[in-house]
């Protein structure tokens, strides 16, 4: 028996890719909850980011569904108490988000270093005092997070 996926928010293609490997899959995004939930109970699984919420609603409706995958960090928009009450497992991707967040430290630690979140403001208020907004070099300067 081929598994049946519906994918509910916008994926990479090489992800839906990697699950049509796995089954049969089916891809519609924007959702409202009552479609969704008109769907859903002709799926195995459901794979969704942070745009569809996963009510309860939607998990008994979903008399196939064995998993609701994440594809991202957290799963506060999956009704994880329902899911586990029918036996449906819910995985996410914990590591997903690794670069990007990494890349946000180090963006935010420049901006810190050259003021930049206050002069944004200083010219927001219709001044420009570049010389107070110097902040520091960070050449020759060792950086932790």
């Amino acid at each position: 028996m081929v598994a049946k996926i519906l994918v509910a928010d916008p994926l990479a293609e090489d992800g839906i890719e990697r699950l049509r490997k796995a089954g049969e899959v089916t891809v519609v995004s924007k959702l409202a909850e009552d479609e969704l939930i008109r769907r859903i109970p002709d799926f195995d699984a459901l794979v969704v980011r942070s745009e569809t919420r996963v009510t309860a609603s939607v998990i008994e409706a979903g008399r196939k569904l064995r998993v609701v995958g994440r594809a991202g960090v957290g799963v506060d928009n999956i009704d994880v108490t329902a899911a586990t009450r029918r036996g449906i497992l819910v995985v996410n991707a914990p590591r997903g988000n690794i670069v990007a967040a990494a890349e946000h430290t180090i963006a935010l630690l420049f901006a810190l270093a050259r003021w930049v979140p206050q002069a944004d403001a200083s010219v927001k208020r219709g001044e420009w005092a570049r010389s107070k907004f110097v902040g520091t070099e960070i050449r020759g300067k060792t950086l932790g997070v």
